[in-house]
Parts: structure tokens; sequence; C-alpha cells
């Protein structure tokens, strides 16, 4: 008789067996041994007790056990996630993204597990020789108070192999984190202006924005080191009704969100990136920053638009309707001497009609609008198709009036026009029923 084993999950069988052994004495046999009275006293099912004793009831592990299936939810998307390692990108929310893009329908789990299991595909990450320890305490203000904003930049490979910069405009509430990011040809002044504006409508109006000392912001400090605001930048501020503070050179802590929410814009959102041009750039971002601003933080412990309301939204005011704001949103263009204005680089005709030098325009999805310098009239529009060719408009030019011949007698004759025909074809010299007889 084989000797009883009492191994994990085997005890409670064991325990059944030599009370059935004790009932029976001598006449018992484990060979012939009543598995129906074993499954009611053990609670394990008949199969199962039949395959362990086959194994004279010992619990051994399975033939299959360690061993992976040869095709996982994984397969076909692999060279993905291979492609997007070997440029950096680790972030597993942003790859599973990607997948599922692709079709992936699987879990974040598998994801990274394959992520951590093909690390050396990552390069290389420059290290600190020698890190420095800090011990300082963190810069905090109350709901609404302040928003940080900065500019950070990327290179965009377009479809002609070209490499240009695209500018993208960031800010943040300090209390909450909501965020709000633009992207933008440049980051000239007036685009500033432009996010800045747009950025209120979408979070409210604080007391206070902090920022670093930008060139569109600040000129320089005075003898007793307070700043001396651009002039723009200083009637921007009178007339939307908020202050400036400008953090200390060389001392990132103080607006360190908006530092690490350009970082993560960089690492989450611009990771393997397409897009057609500047304006599906931006509805993409929109739809970004409303799913980051709708997910939970840890960092605040809640989700950042909720608080925002909630908390910060007392404080906060909305941005005022006056015309004031629409001068900064449309800027101020010259017209050419053939009568094009240039903006985003690119030039837009402008009816010769108007007789003013300059015009305003504004661009407002795929629509650009031209508008007289004192926005007193919309003058034209134009389909931004963000080609590089001039877009011309309706009476652009001067029609001149030159003399014209008509019939003085009723016209009684008539011609017929074809079709140009077609190129003689390959198979023509087969037809031979259009050959002279010889």
């Amino acid at each position: 008789m084989k000797e009883l084993y009492s191994n994990g999950f085997a005890s409670s069988i064991a325990q059944a067996i030599e009370e059935m052994k004790a009932e029976q004495g001598d006449g018992f046999s484990l060979d012939r041994i009543n598995l129906a009275e074993l499954e009611r006293r053990s609670g394990v099912s008949r199969g199962k007790l039949r395959r362990l004793k086959r194994n004279g009831f010992q619990d051994l592990p399975r033939s299959s056990k360690g061993r992976k299936h040869a095709a996982t939810k994984l397969s076909g998307y692999t060279g993905i996630i291979d492609s997007l390692l070997r440029q950096g990108i680790k972030n597993s929310s942003v790859i599973r993204d990607r997948l599922r893009q692709a079709g992936f329908d699987g879990g974040a789990t598998i994801v990274k597990e394959y992520i951590a299991s093909h690390k050396h595909l990552i390069p290389a990450k420059r290290q600190q020789i020698a890190p420095q320890g800090n011990r300082g305490r963190r810069y905090t203000t109350g709901p609404g108070e302040t928003y940080q904003m900065d500019w950070g930049f990327t290179d965009v490979l377009d479809y002609n192999e070209q490499v240009y910069r695209v500018a993208c405009f960031a800010m943040i509430c300090h209390h909450c984190g909501e965020c709000y990011i633009e992207f933008f040809p440049n980051a000239k002044q007036e685009n500033l202006f432009i996010g800045m504006i747009h950025a209120f409508q979408y979070m409210g109006i604080p007391r206070f924005v902090l920022t670093d000392n930008m060139k569109s912001v600040i000129l320089h400090r005075d003898l007793e080191g307070r700043p001396v605001w651009q002039k723009d930048y200083e009637t921007f501020m009178k007339t939307i009704g908020f202050e400036t503070k400008l953090c200390k050179p060389r001392h990132p802590f103080t607006k360190g969100k908006v530092e690490r929410l350009v970082r993560f814009v960089k690492e989450n959102f611009l990771a393997d990136r397409v897009f057609y041009n500047i304006t599906d750039l931006n509805w993409h971002a929109l739809e970004w920053c409303n799913s980051q601003n709708g997910t939970y933080h840890r960092a605040v412990d809640g989700v950042p638009q909720r608080l925002h309301m909630e908390a910060c939204g007392e404080q906060l005011r909305p941005l005022p309707e006056l015309d004031a704001v629409r001068f900064y949103l449309c800027p101020e263009r010259k017209i050419s001497f053939d009568g094009f204005v240039n903006y985003e680089g690119r030039r837009f005709g402008v009816p010769y009609s108007y007789p003013g030098a300059t015009a305003r325009i504004m661009r407002s999805g795929d629509t650009l609008y031209i508008y007289s310098a004192d926005l007193s009239s919309l003058l034209t529009t134009h389909d931004v198709t963000w080609s590089r060719r001039d877009s011309f408009c309706e009476g652009q030019y001067e029609a001149l009036q030159q003399p014209e011949e008509l019939p003085t007698a009723p016209v009684m004759t008539r011609i017929r026009q074809l079709p140009k025909p077609s190129g003689e074809l390959s198979f023509a010299k087969f037809d031979f029923d259009g050959e002279e007889p010889v």
C-alpha cells in the first residue's frame, strides 16, 4: 500500500482517509477506496480525487505549470511596444493608449509586465554624478489664488521631412492642479496673450499669475529689485484684472507644478503624437486636458476639475466681455502692397475696398477672420488649409473696366465642340479593318 501524504492541499483528504481506515480496519485498501464517501467527508470533487488517487493522493504540480502560452493578447502588438521603448517612451498608460488605437483589447497588467521584461530596449538615462539633497518647504497658495504659466517647445517633422518648432503654452492652478495647454507656431507676446485669455476662459481669472522672467513680461529690475514690466503686458494685466508674481531665478521649486506639467505633456501627450495641423493638435490637447482634469490625482487627493469648481470657483472671476479683450485675441497686421496680411507664416488676401493700412486677424478652428483695424467690421474670411501658397479673397484687386463689343445682329450660326481625343492605344496596330487595301 502506498504511503499517505498530507502535504498542502491533501491534508483534509489524509484526515478523511485515516477515519475511513479506522472504521474498516484490516479490510481497508487505498486502491479500492470509495471515492463517493471520500468526497462527502473531504469536500473535494470526485474528479480531483480520481486524479489524486493516481498519484497516491499527493498534490503534485501540473506538468504545464510555469509554461507561457505561445499566443497572448499582446501577440502582433509587441513591435509597437518595442518601437516606443526604443524611443524612451516607457509610460504604460501611453503605450496602452497607442495599442488600443491599433485594436488591442487587453488590460494594463500584461503591458506593464512586458515593459518590465524589456527594459533593455529603453535608452540609458543620464544620471547626476552627485545628486544634491533638499529639505526646503514647498510653496503653497490658497484656493483660486495663483496660477502658474510657462512655455514648452517641441520639434515637428512634417510630411516633407522638414523640421520646424512649435511652442506649447501651459497654465495650471497651483491649488487643485487643473491644467490647460495650447500650441502656437511661436512664443511671441501676442500668442502669450491669446493663450492666457483662452486659459482664463477655461479656468477663470485668479488673483496672481506666477511666471519666470520672460522677455514678454519683464524688461529688467530697478535698483531696488522691483520689476519693470513690459508696457504691453502691464496694460494687459490692468485690462484683465490680475497681478503677476515673478519667480526667483534658478529656483524651480516655486513654480514646479507648471515645470512638471510641461514635462508631463512631453512624456504623455506628445509621446508618439501624430497630427495634421496646429488646429488638429489643439483639439487633441483640449480633449487631453479634459481627460486629465477629470482623473483622480494623488497629489491633491481628488479630481482637479471637481476641486476647482468647489474650492477655487468661489475665488475666481469670469473673463470680462470687453472690446479691449477682443483686441488681444485679434493681433494687428500690416497690409502689404499686393493686398496680403501675414499670419502664422502664411499670407491671406484683404479686399481692395478696405482703405486702411492695417487689419486685425483671428483664427478660430479652421477659419481665419480678417477685421478692420477698429474691429468694427468683418472684411473677409479664409479657410485655413495650412498650405504655404497665398490665399486670395474675392475683390482683392480692383476690377478694370474695359470696352467690349457686342453683336448688332442676331447670331444665326452654330458650331459644335468635341472633347479632346485620347492618345493612340498600344493595340491600335492590330486594327486590320482600318488598313487600306493593297
